[in-house]
């Protein structure tokens, strides 16, 4: 193609896209939630591996609020690249308010957390202080954002638990992506998030428990954590990691024993 085969035109035509894309969350149930509080990120890791669902760790996004941990059902917000026929509603203060960046926090209810699809960009800032406080006046738990935020100073101030690839001085789409979506299912950090997935996050990262899987996890990561408790207590009178960490099958057969005594059990 020469320069001269090029045809301007005095307005781009849009492409028929009805924005914002939206589907609907179904939230597990409170006890649920509550049962998996004593449960650590990589406690549910390793019990997802273990029954077979091999990514659930959410990669990127890292701690941002030291010693916090959270656990409550995703909400999920999905940015999408730019591309100049597809209008963003970002163009104007009340357009931008129809987006999903905005529509989503409507939907927090306590104890959700908000997790954010954008690709691991670092130009993007995907949320700011203003609707980080929105989000957490209506009792939002935490946010993972496979992504950057801006307003990074005073979102700390807020003490919202915060897990991101970084911080950045641009708004929404100040850069390459745009809100397109919420509530459906979003690609965070290399892992499929659906709407309603139970998301524990602390200080070693993200992980999503899929809702159907949450009792099993329940069960399996309560047994481990006993075990462990014994565990650490033989390694730190100086047992060997080959009797109790694992525990071999003699180790087994101690544990057994040191669970009757504390149980009171025959």
């Amino acid at each position: 193609m020469i320069l001269s085969d090029i045809v301007t035109v005095e307005r781009l035509p849009s492409a028929d896209v009805t924005l914002p894309v939206h589907g609907r969350i179904v939230r597990p149930e409170p006890a649920l939630i509550a049962q998996l509080r004593d449960v650590s990120s990589a406690t549910a890791s390793a019990t997802l591996y273990a029954m077979g669902v091999r990514r659930t760790f959410i990669s990127g996004p890292l701690p941002r609020t030291p010693g916090q941990r959270i656990v409550g059902p995703a909400v999920t917000l999905q940015f999408m690249p730019q591309r100049e026929d597809v209008r963003s509603g970002m163009g104007a203060d009340h357009a931008e308010k129809s987006s999903a960046l905005w529509q989503v926090f409507e939907t927090i209810e306590p104890g959700d957390v908000l997790v954010v699809q954008a690709f691991g960009d670092r130009h993007t800032g995907c949320v700011g202080e203003m609707l980080t406080t929105y989000f957490k006046g209506r009792g939002g738990a935490g946010i993972v954002v496979d992504g950057c935020v801006r307003d990074c100073a005073r979102i700390q101030e807020l003490d919202v638990p915060l897990w991101s690839v970084g911080f950045t001085p641009n708004y929404a789409t100040q850069a390459g992506l745009m809100p397109w979506g919420y509530n459906v299912p979003v690609a965070c950090g290399g892992v499929l998030v659906l709407p309603g997935d139970i998301v524990i996050a602390d200080d070693d990262g993200a992980v999503v428990i899929p809702q159907q899987l949450a009792s099993e996890v329940v069960r399996v990561a309560h047994h481990h954590a006993e075990w462990e408790d014994f565990s650490r207590m033989k390694l730190a009178q100086g047992g060997s990691p080959q009797m109790y960490y694992p525990l071999s099958d003699e180790g087994r057969r101690e544990y057994d024993e040191w669970r009757r005594q504390q149980t009171g059990s025959p």
